[in-house]
């Protein structure tokens, strides 16, 4: 079964920028733990870590 989670920016909070927020699925039965994937932050301009949020 899939699932809707959001991930969201880690560096962006600390220098003190808008967070950027990604939609992506998982499927919970196969990945228990959480993701976490570089994605593009427009605000800071590169790549950086999103992790899951609940």
């Amino acid at each position: 079964m899939q699932e809707q989670v959001i991930l969201e920016c880690t560096e962006a909070k600390k220098e003190g920028k808008p967070v950027s927020r990604y939609l992506t699925f998982r499927n919970k039965k196969t990945v228990t733990e959480r993701i976490e994937k570089k994605k593009y932050n427009p605000h800071l301009k590169r790549h950086t870590l999103h992790k899951e949020i609940k």
